[in-house]
């Protein structure tokens, strides 16, 4: 197979053109690889925490579902007497965050968005599959007299969500593509976590903050001088949230602040892929994907759904324009400002792949679950039925989206399998996937080798079979 960073022909060295959805590093590519499978996992118990939740609100049981959501436990003194909703919301949701946190510190170290050029693209993607949406809903909500605070909520991508629809439809994603889907939800993370702590932060307790901001900056003097233990961290990670909740900033801001602080390259003397931040993420990751959101999600995703509040979601602004953002912002968002840098720049697209996968990848980026759920509820916190239309429009919209996104993921099926197999295929069995390995001599002739002693099996059997040709009559 030819490799995918090839360039076209005619192209020389100082004209060769970058290339989009180009073949990962081997390295990146089995830490995507490891990531993403845990991802997947809690994106399948998410979409089964929803789905409960949605049972849960709307059967004989939602009188106790709503008694559990709203009962409240916690210090008063310390601003933590707290519905178990919101410690869901404020308390789980933060480990979510503190991986995002990590996340897109290492892309920005060692990942997509170290080097501008390579991040160029997925950043102009993620921005504008953040703006289109906003636009959408601002355009619905401002054209029908609806309340305008909604603007942020079609604007996030839930990774976790998007990965559990590809295992529930059975399609695996050339590593090229699931890269830029990562790198869309991050950026997005990280446009999310900023408009939630500037937009929809309320009465700042200036005090609290700075005790939050000096636990960060212990954190970080403690974390870059060597000192470990367990016993050390949890404890000041505790007071930095519970600070940054009383400071008025939304808590989960502590969490992708400390994220942000660990150290994602290793030292002089530490293995690769040993770092901190990669040994805490290893940690961390599977109690955010596979416990974390998934509770936040039981709480935030049980809204009672009727034929008249589904009527609803299609005919008030704000939820239309929720359902339309993700459905059609996010969609022409991401495509556009993807085609519109290839356009406008010397990238050029895969060409084993198309703009069907742009496309393909745009529509699952549809799909906003956990931050828009959590935006649905700081933007509308003095009207909770408007609330609860707003989650229903978000589930609604993140719905059509995933399904819109699986036909086209189907229509493409065959092909990324082929591709799939072609980057997994290891036939000379040293544990490197063999178009990594097509510069390597070493390769060629042990491939040459192999074949070989095929090939001297083939004639060896032939032999065998020309023998028994020759003695056998036939019956008597």
């Amino acid at each position: 197979m030819a490799p995918p960073h090839a360039p076209p022909h005619g192209d020389n060295d100082q004209s060769r053109r970058s290339v989009f959805l180009g073949r990962l590093p081997l390295g990146e590519r089995r830490f995507l690889a490891d990531a993403l499978r845990t991802e997947t996992v809690g994106g399948t118990l998410l979409l089964a925490a929803a789905i409960v939740a949605l049972l849960l609100a709307n059967t004989g049981a939602s009188s106790v579902y709503e008694d559990v959501k709203n009962f409240h436990f916690g210090p008063e003194a310390l601003h933590l007497h707290l519905s178990v909703a919101d410690w869901a919301k404020d308390g789980l949701l933060t480990l979510f965050f503190f991986v995002a946190g990590i996340e897109l510190k290492r892309e920005l170290v060692a990942g997509e968005l170290r080097d501008p050029r390579a991040a160029a693209l997925p950043i102009v993607s993620a921005m504008c599959g953040m703006a289109v949406p906003a636009l959408v809903y601002l355009a619905f909500a401002a054209g029908g007299g609806g309340d305008l605070r909604g603007w942020a909520i079609p604007m996030a991508t839930d990774i976790a969500f998007a990965l559990g629809v590809l295992a529930v439809l059975g399609t695996g994603l050339p590593s090229a593509l699931r890269a830029f889907l990562l790198t869309l939800a991050v950026v997005d993370d990280l446009g999310a976590i900023v408009i939630i702590a500037v937009f929809y932060s309320a009465g700042i307790s200036f005090g609290a903050l700075a005790g939050a901001v000096a636990g960060l900056v212990l954190f970080w003097l403690l974390h870059h001088r060597g000192v470990r233990g367990w016993y050390v961290y949890i404890p000041l990670a505790l007071v930095v949230w519970a600070l940054m909740h009383a400071s008025g900033v939304h808590a989960t801001v502590a969490g992708v602040a400390m994220g942000l602080l660990l150290r994602c390259t290793p030292r002089p003397g530490e293995e690769p892929g040993t770092s901190p931040a990669a040994h805490i993420e290893h940690l961390v990751r599977p109690l955010s994907a596979g416990l974390a959101v998934p509770v936040f999600a039981l709480f935030a995703a049980g809204v009672a759904v009727s034929d008249g509040a589904l009527t609803d979601v299609f005919t008030q602004p704000e939820t239309l324009g929720v359902v339309l953002g993700l459905l059609a912002g996010k969609t022409l968002g991401v495509f556009g400002g993807a085609w519109a840098t290839v356009r406008f720049t010397k990238a050029e697209l895969n060409r084993e792949l198309g703009w069907a996968d742009v496309l393909a990848i745009a529509a699952l980026s549809g799909i906003g679950f956990t931050v828009s759920l959590l935006i649905s509820e700081l933007a509308f916190t003095q009207d909770a039925v408007l609330g609860d239309e707003a989650k229903a429009a978000v589930l609604i919209g993140s719905l059509l989206a995933a399904v819109f996104a699986g036909i086209v993921l189907k229509l493409r099926a065959r092909k990324y399998r082929s591709l799939v197999e072609a980057e997994d295929r290891d036939e000379d069995g040293d544990g490197i996937p063999d178009v990594y390995e097509e510069d390597n001599p070493q390769f060629h002739l042990r491939m040459a080798a192999l074949y070989e002693a095929k090939a001297a099996e083939h004639r060896r059997l032939a032999e065998v079979a020309t023998r028994h040709d020759v003695t056998d009559d036939g019956p008597a």
